[in-house]
């Protein structure tokens, strides 16, 4: 076997436990705020839990990148955190209190924390071999089959008459199922940073100043980008979709992301961050079309939300990888993802603000923060072809 195919193999078996990650805690995050409801917790309490694990769930990977560096346990990292995110998840069937689920929602945000940075790390060197764009664009794609999967899951249990434990207990079947394939993988492959070449042997003091620069377009792109909640909450609040309706657009939205991320991330390969800077420049026009249009127009830009996720889960990862080497990719990967989230939660935070405000003031904020990300952009493309 080639080492291109050995990469190649590494990738679709990360992928392949990411789809069963996804489907375990994509399918509970469809259900946990109604749970929690029928709990007895009060609409303020969901608000907090569910913002408290994002903010945790990006907020550590700062710590948690950090400590895959210093540590250098890739693979034990990863696996713990895909052990708690997943086994929070079935767990939650046997939640009597809305006190203990929303700690389990809480611990699997954590868990997520845990294992993304040393993760993406371990998920780069394969990529640098088949191709970064590629490489994790056909990890986002397997990803969101996943986040598809789940909820269909969580879907079927309901339509049964099962209840929201049966709901949760159903999936503890991919979440046995990602875990075993991950001890698998370990076992077959515990030294991933063979497939990538051998860099020179340098010092490097500190990340590369143009990874602050691309940090800082990327979180532009975050804060431009709306929610699908506040989405989800403008189709109720003006009747363009219906109760079923609403969840099926998003899945809508997972499937495209799942296919852009494969394209974008093969022609990332070929013509580097034009291929994003066009990802950014189409998903950008999502607003207008989502809160200022009829059905047909939020559909489009449904569409186009689609593309834009797909490509910030894939091809700008992907970039990370070129700019920074391979022992100091861990950090990268954990201040990336910190940043983005906390660009994420306040750009959220912000139009959530304006929505009961101003629609307009909401559009032209998401549109102009995304189209000043493109100028950065090009400043970083700029540099990278001046090396």
């Amino acid at each position: 076997m080639t080492q291109k195919k050995a990469a190649l193999k590494f990738v679709i078996l990360l992928g392949i436990v990411s789809l069963c990650a996804d489907a375990t805690y994509e399918g509970a995050r469809s259900i946990t705020g109604a749970f929690l409801g029928v709990l007895g917790a009060s609409g303020t309490v969901v608000g907090l839990v569910a913002g408290l694990g994002e903010l945790i769930g990006y907020g550590l990977r700062l710590l948690t990148g950090y400590l895959s560096d210093r540590m250098r346990k890739y693979w034990q990292m990863t696996t713990l955190g895909y052990l708690i995110n997943t086994a929070a998840v079935p767990l939650l069937a046997l939640a009597g209190r809305w006190e203990i689920a929303a700690g389990l929602m809480i611990a699997e945000r954590t868990g997520k924390a845990i294992r993304t940075p040393p993760r993406d790390l371990l998920l780069s060197h394969a990529a640098m071999l088949v191709g970064r764009g590629f490489g994790f664009g056909l990890h986002e794609a397997m990803d969101q089959i996943g986040a598809v999967l789940g909820p269909l899951m969580v879907a079927a249990m309901l339509y049964l008459q099962q209840g929201y434990q049966g709901g949760f207990a159903i999936l503890a079947m991919p979440a046995v199922l990602g875990l075993s394939i991950l001890v698998v993988g370990q076992k077959i492959y515990p030294n991933p940073r063979e497939f990538e070449p051998k860099a020179l042997d340098l010092v490097f003091k500190g990340l590369p100043k143009i990874f602050w620069i691309y940090l800082g377009a990327i979180a532009l792109v975050a804060a431009g980008y709306a929610d699908f909640a506040l989405i989800a909450f403008h189709f109720q609040q003006t009747a363009i979709g219906s109760q079923d309706e609403i969840p099926l657009l998003y899945a809508l939205a997972m499937g495209i992301d799942a296919i852009a991320a494969l394209a974008f991330g093969h022609w990332f390969d070929r013509i580097g961050f034009t291929s994003l800077t066009l990802a950014i420049l189409l998903s950008s026009l999502f607003a207008p079309l989502v809160f200022l249009g009829n059905y047909v127009m939020a559909f489009i830009g449904m569409v186009l939300w689609g593309i834009g996720m797909g490509a910030q889960e894939s091809i700008a990862k992907a970039a990370v990888t070129g700019m920074v080497p391979a022992e100091k990719r861990g950090s990268a990967f954990g201040i990336f993802n910190t940043g983005y989230g906390l660009a994420w939660f306040s750009g959220s935070a912000l139009m959530g603000f304006l929505y009961d405000r101003s629609l307009n003031t909401l559009v032209w904020f998401s549109v102009a923060v995304q189209l000043v990300a493109i100028l950065i952009l090009l400043l970083v493309q700029r540099e990278i072809h001046r090396v």
